[in-house]
């Protein structure tokens, strides 16, 4: 079925066209959860919990692939729904340029500096060794992972989602088969599982750059540009949410660690990275969707397409809901399955992490709404009302949560402080959904 960002989006429709988004968020995150089951199951539990404590790192300077896709689709899919195809394309290929750029840089800075930076953040003899060891190898191929962030809501917003979806799940195959071979089958320890996850990184990021740069059937195209400061910014601008989100994620990953060494030691870490590798595979249906739907919600946006905008947020609320019904019982239901998967060999960290997951898997309740509601301002182009909400989701209600609820529940209230954070943005994000409603006629 032809869907074009122009049509109107019944519910089968809606699911069709966001369905290859979903799925190349999952894949996308499927690069740390089979880093983690190799690591875990194959070289041990000390490199495992090294993983954990420099990921977050590696994340905040991957957001600005993120920021740019998210922030750049808003804008040019407005471009395009107000029939300027021309800055459309222009815009594309001058933040892709841009972005690779920062990429290059950022993965030298990164590589330079992530011996103290892995220190500060409380890792110490083995356990840093390891950090800087994954960390080097993966912050060479940063600038290529970059780039398949953005592609990702650029290949929605050329109105090829499905090749999007494919070249994903070929980054996500080569990673799952180079994991196995260098890990499991090959005594290449932490270093395999670093380097297949670089070079599937490199397969997600040069395939859709090379498609973009030849000839294609598309919306859009690289080719020349100039200088368009006053797009940039607005790029920025628009995707500052996602890069606040993204960023404090990682921030707030950092902190949950130190809590856990305090509370836990390396176990806690080790529980803690299950969840987040699990966590990663369901919020990424949400950032997905979220995704798959700002084209359209832009372009729509753009053509004051003001009855569309009514029927995407009223028609996605009803999706979110039931998605996040159905992942609250089937967390729970997997809760000792997926333990066991992951640390299974060690009977006290089963028993922890299996009541890490009883208690988190209630976040996802209220996750998928915080998701949305950030993003669904991004594709309005208010980006700093998005960046409020993630603002206040994470960097406010889940560091206030984490430094408060373990010292009344102990290590107990590390886990629940992820909902309670999850459920005020929730409440923040309904606030402005009703105050901007006149605004934006939705």
């Amino acid at each position: 079925m032809k869907i074009s960002l122009s049509d109107h989006f019944t519910y089968k429709k809606l699911l069709l066209f966001t369905l290859p988004s979903i799925a190349m968020m999952i894949f996308t995150s499927i690069y740390g959860v089979v880093d983690g089951y190799f690591v875990s199951n194959f070289v041990g539990k000390t490199p495992f919990a090294a993983v954990n404590i420099i990921y977050p790192f590696i994340m905040i300077l991957d957001s600005i692939g993120f920021m740019f896709g998210t922030g750049g689709s808003a804008l040019i899919a407005r471009f395009m729904g107000e029939g300027d195809h021309k800055r459309a394309k222009s815009v594309f290929s001058l933040i892709v340029y841009v972005s690779f750029g920062l990429g290059v840089i950022l993965s030298a800075l990164g590589i330079i500096f992530i011996r103290p930076i892995a220190s500060l953040l409380g890792a110490e003899g083995e356990l840093l060794e390891d950090a800087v060891t994954y960390g080097r190898i993966i912050l060479m191929a940063n600038p290529a992972f970059i780039l398949q962030m953005e592609f990702q809501s650029f290949m929605i917003t050329a109105e090829k989602p499905q090749l999007g979806f494919f070249v994903t799940v070929g980054a996500g195959v080569t990673n799952m088969v180079l994991d196995a071979l260098f890990v499991a089958v090959l005594p290449f320890g932490l270093q395999g599982a670093a380097t297949a996850t670089a070079l599937s990184q490199v397969v997600g990021g040069f395939v859709p750059l090379i498609y973009f740069l030849l000839p294609n059937k598309s919306l859009l195209k690289l080719g020349k540009t100039k200088f368009d400061g006053k797009a940039l910014l607005r790029t920025c601008t628009n995707g500052s949410s996602e890069l606040m989100s993204q960023i404090s994620m990682s921030l707030v990953s950092m902190l949950y660690n130190a809590q856990l060494l305090k509370y836990a030691g390396e176990n806690g870490v080790a529980a803690y990275g299950v969840l987040m590798y699990v966590c990663m595979i369901f919020l990424a249906i949400f950032i997905g969707y979220s995704v798959g739907t700002a084209p359209v919600v832009s372009f729509h946006f753009g053509a004051q397409n003001h009855k569309e905008l009514k029927s995407l947020l009223r028609k996605s609320s009803v999706i979110i809901i039931i998605s996040s019904v159905g992942m609250v019982i089937l967390s729970e239901c997997l809760a000792t399955p997926l333990s066991l998967i992951y640390v299974g060999y060690d009977p006290e960290l089963l028993s922890l992490t299996s009541r890490a997951f009883s208690i988190f898997s209630f976040s996802y309740l209220f996750s998928g709404f915080a998701i949305y509601f950030s993003g669904f301002f991004t594709s309005l182009n208010d980006g700093l009302t998005s960046a409020f909400i993630s603002f206040l989701r994470t960097l406010v209600f889940q560091i206030a949560a984490v430094l408060i609820l373990p010292l009344i529940l102990g290590i107990d209230g590390i886990w629940l402080s992820i909902v309670i954070g999850e459920f005020f943005a929730v409440i923040v994000g309904l606030v402005f959904i009703f105050v901007k409603k006149k605004k934006y006629n939705y």
